[in-house]
């Protein structure tokens, strides 16, 4: 039974706001902001965070800023207004879904070839998308060229690019191609060698340079429709330039091109749009790409000069008179570039949600003119944006951004329906689970592997601390054949002998070996020593909430093993007998990682529980973390949103704390603890538990007490092969018990175990 308590205050006057003081809002994020009416509060006496409905309140208490709603149960598993026909231009579409042109820009820095990037997208087309648009990743602008981290392909020719196009259409999709200009140099921009991401401005191009670049992207779109493109889309948002030449935030020039009205805001991008039209046809298709609503995430509140919505429907009228066939819209904050595609990462903390990455916290209800559907952790934020702004045209109107219909198909089904948009674009969720749409159209929901939202396709942090590119839940990425992690192609092939496999484990990696053998034709026998499948996925979701879709990763491999004919067995704890019982051809042992331990004695003012059992644990109000990977920061932030004070003492690195999250989610999440006071102790450890005290030893030698009423302990995990050892046939560990990191490596080394048998 739980028994957190927080400070002074009942249980029950801390979760109904009851006796919520200055104090207390400070301690939870909201100094300044009055906290809103919370929801319903849990009976007297009931067991706090034990399970994942008492979670669940945790949660949806303590995040008073931007109170978030449960996922609801689904009731209609199919969107039919999502699979019927429209037109964009002279172009008529069998479905309202488009694959929008995000996720493999930086191709050749990633070491991607073009035999694996034309195969990719051909299974996004085989996917079931109407149309499938792809990064700029060639150049293309006579003029001009990117810097070397956007990573095109520079020796693609008119031959490649036909290959590439009708490879889309073989597979069933229409072909479009967006044309990007982030990462261009111009005269007045000078490159930071040391810089992860930067891109030119408006500001930076003489007169003779935009006339350049304009001339560019129309020879550019005549290039693509030469080699069999269908349409293409010009991106006038983040951080290309049609979209520093439309805000008055970054745009000070003073001539034809500068903020003054709203034609001189839009005269670039309605000059390549005519254009286009001129030297195309104006039966070719040209859809643009533009922030529906800017907001300064670097400096909350200081927006006067940043784009409404009201501006962009007028500057809309504009691009539709100039020739647009569609318009696509997504976020638009000024620093942080990654949320203009992934803005879902706004919802990526337990109890922050609204994190701007920079220890700070959008208010939903205020910042981004609290037109954002905010309440469902980011699912189909952007919808009433792109909704008003459809209003003021007659063009079809899509939006982005975490667009995710199995996760609530009424709610999508009731905006297309009722005609609030015309369009939704996908990206992550489709790559994950190439089948997403058919799927979806068929009403097989529960079968559809979910995006997880980590991020580790972008900028992922590997366990050596490189920057890599991987999806959690679908092994086959193509940065995982480039790296050699997984060999042969996007589908593994049909096993040439059938085998009897035991599996161990039904955590994730157990799970996903199980999932691959049995689809390649082996009889897979799957033990598991608790009663029921996931692992600690269900644990986790409880603790991180339910951003990730955890619990639906658990649920999608456990009609995975229904499908696929997986003998589960549990409530076992498979030995080396019961496995040779089994009399299996080969065993993939998938039992998780061994719990490290400091073995840290507990005392009358301090009590020590492990990462597995904080949960039900007594929690004091000053809390150390030991440990800093992602469990440990994890289990810090769901402290943090009860209103604990936490410190995280680890002997790592300040640079690798929160390894096994995101390059991204780090990011997003750690500026705000520490804002809300997480005082982080790297290359320290605690060598003395004392009555309400732990002893900090630092790397400089100090040592220093610091308040704690409980030790979390929350180490690396070792690994466990030990099993092993007594078996006699073909066995091969993979998994945390192999190599403990995460969830994404842990599945990848399981994929690639059945791949081998």
């Amino acid at each position: 039974m739980s028994k957190i308590t927080r400070g002074g205050l009942s249980r029950r006057q801390f979760l109904t706001g009851s006796a919520i003081t200055a104090g207390a809002v400070a301690s939870l994020g909201l100094a300044g902001c009055a906290p809103k009416a919370p929801a319903e509060a849990p009976a007297a006496g009931s067991d706090l965070a034990a399970t994942g409905e008492d979670a669940a309140n945790v949660r949806a208490h303590a995040a008073q800023l931007n109170p978030q709603g449960e996922p609801k149960p689904v009731q209609n598993t199919t969107c039919p207004s999502l699979f019927t026909e429209w037109k964009m231009g002279a172009l008529t579409l069998p479905n309202r879904v488009v694959k929008s042109a995000a996720g493999y820009i930086g191709v050749t820095s990633q070491g991607i070839t073009g035999d694996l990037h034309m195969q990719h997208y051909g299974k996004l087309a085989a996917g079931g998308a109407s149309v499938v648009y792809c990064d700029d990743f060639a150049e293309l602008y006579d003029h001009f060229r990117a810097i070397p981290d956007v990573g095109k392909f520079t020796d693609w020719t008119d031959a490649d690019l036909t290959a590439f196009a009708q490879n889309i259409k073989d597979n069933g999709a229409a072909a479009g191609y967006q044309l990007a200009t982030m990462g261009l140099v111009f005269s007045g921009f000078e490159p930071d060698p040391t810089a992860i991401f930067q891109s030119s401005d408006c500001m930076d191009m003489t007169a003779e340079e935009i006339q350049n670049l304009i001339a560019d992207t129309i020879k550019a779109a005549a290039t693509l429709k030469r080699c069999g493109f269908d349409c293409v889309e010009i991106n006038a948002a983040g951080e290309n330039i049609g979209q520093t030449f439309m805000s008055r935030n970054r745009n000070k020039r003073e001539d034809d091109y500068g903020p003054q009205t709203f034609e001189s805001r839009t005269r670039f991008v309605c000059e390549i749009v005519r254009g286009i039209k001129a030297e195309c046809g104006a039966d070719f298709p040209v859809q643009v790409l533009i922030n529906g609503v800017e907001e300064n995430d670097k400096a909350i509140g200081d927006s006067a000069l940043f784009t409404t919505v009201e501006e962009n429907k007028e500057m809309c009228k504009l691009i539709e008179a100039a020739g647009a066939d569609s318009l696509h819209i997504r976020i638009g904050p000024c620093g942080q570039h990654v949320a203009e595609f992934a803005g879902d990462l706004y919802f990526c903390g337990t109890g922050i949600e609204g994190t701007t990455g920079y220890g700070t916290q959008f208010d939903f209800t205020r910042h981004w003119q609290g037109m954002l559907k905010a309440d469902q952790s980011g699912l189909g934020v952007m919808v009433p944006v792109a909704a008003e702004i459809k209003k003021a045209v007659s063009i079809p109107v899509g939006a982005v951004t975490y667009m995710d219909p199995a996760r609530d198909p009424e709610y999508f089904e009731g905006f297309i329906a009722g005609g609030d948009l015309d369009f939704i674009l996908m990206n992550r969720p489709l790559s994950v689970d190439y089948d997403y749409l058919h799927k979806l159209e068929e009403g097989r929901i529960d079968e559809i592997r979910p995006c997880t939202r980590c991020m580790h396709c972008h900028w992922d942090a590997a366990d050596d601390g490189n920057l890599t590119f991987s999806c959690r839940t679908n092994a086959a990425h193509p940065f995982r054949f480039v790296t050699g992690q997984l060999t042969g192609g996007y589908d593994p092939e049909p096993a040439a002998t059938a085998k009897n496999v035991v599996v161990v484990g039904a955590g994730p990696a157990g799970l996903e070996a199980a999932r691959v053998a049995a689809e390649r034709g082996h009889a897979v026998t799957l033990y598991e020593k608790k009663g029921s499948v996931g692992g600690l996925l269900e644990f986790a979701n409880n603790v991180k909430g339910p951003h990730e879709n955890l619990s639906v990763l658990r649920n999608y491999f456990e009609r995975q093993m229904e499908l696929l004919g997986v003998n589960v067995v549990l409530n076992t704890e498979a030995t080396a007998d019961t496995i040779a019982e089994a009399a299996p051809d080969a065993v993939i042992l998938a039992t998780g990682g061994v719990r490290d331990s400091l073995g840290l004695d507990e005392t009358a003012g301090t009590n020590v529980v492990g990462i597995d059992d904080f949960m039900m644990a007594d929690i004091a109000e000053e809390v150390v973390v030991v440990g800093s990977n992602a469990q440990a920061i994890d289990a810090a932030m769901y402290l943090l949103a009860q209103g604990k004070h936490v410190s995280v003492v680890t002997p790592s690195a300040a640079g690798t704390i929160g390894a096994g999250h995101s390059f991204w989610v780090k990011t997003f999440t750690q500026p705000n603890m520490k804002a809300l006071g997480v005082r982080f102790w790297p290359e320290a450890e605690v060598v003395a538990v004392n009555d309400g005290t732990v002893t900090v030893k630092t790397a400089t030698g100090i040592q220093q007490e610091i308040p704690c009423g409980t030790v979390v302990e929350a180490l690396d995990s070792l690994p466990n092969g030990s099993l092993a050892e007594g078996l006699t046939c073909e066995v091969v560990t993979v998994g945390d018990a192999a190599r403990p990191f995460n969830i994404g490596e842990a599945i990848c080394s399981a994929n690639a175990a059945a791949r081998a048998l």
